[in-house]
């Protein structure tokens, strides 16, 4: 069971909280991560979603998901890149890029941002999530995009500016 705190709108942390699954009370929000993976060579690092999924099976994203009770937006980052592509960051390695309150979702999205160039073995993540990861330019992810394969939730990746 995955209990996530609840924030109001100004991203303040309220007492209350939420199990996965569960409708969030109107004026509630709970905290998601994406987090874009980027190499020196301007590539960054997409995952395909396992069969498995639920929503979107096989589908291209980013690494991403929801900040559980207790942790802050960095430590959910890192938990969700550790569980998803078996990569172990520290903080200082990333930044946040981009936040949005998407009121569809009641939720309050962080965009985070690292730098890396080792290996991506799928054998170190804790979770089945992933079926596969690829390296891709920025070119080659609004192609994904143009062609239905990537989340449809992460078009903004496609307008954003950051280096």
């Amino acid at each position: 069971m995955e209990i996530w705190d609840l924030y109001d709108e100004n991203r303040n942390l309220t007492k209350e909280s939420c199990i996965r699954g569960d409708k969030i009370p109107d004026n509630y929000y709970h905290l998601v991560v994406h987090v874009w993976i980027r190499n020196d060579k301007g590539e960054y690092l997409v995952s395909q979603r396992a069969a498995t999924r639920p929503t979107y099976p096989l589908f291209w994203e980013c690494v991403g998901g929801s900040v559980v009770k207790g942790e802050d937006s960095l430590q959910g980052a890192i938990r969700e890149v550790k569980e998803e592509v078996g990569i172990d960051f520290s903080g200082k390695q990333g930044k946040i890029i981009f936040t949005k309150m998407r009121k569809d979702f009641h939720d309050l999205m962080d965009v985070w941002l690292f730098k890396y160039d080792g290996e991506v073995d799928l054998k170190k993540a804790t979770t089945d999530e992933v079926k596969e990861v690829r390296w891709m330019k920025k070119e080659e992810i609004k192609a994904l995009f143009d062609s239905h394969q990537l989340v449809p939730t992460l078009e903004y990746f496609l307008s954003l500016e950051y280096e």
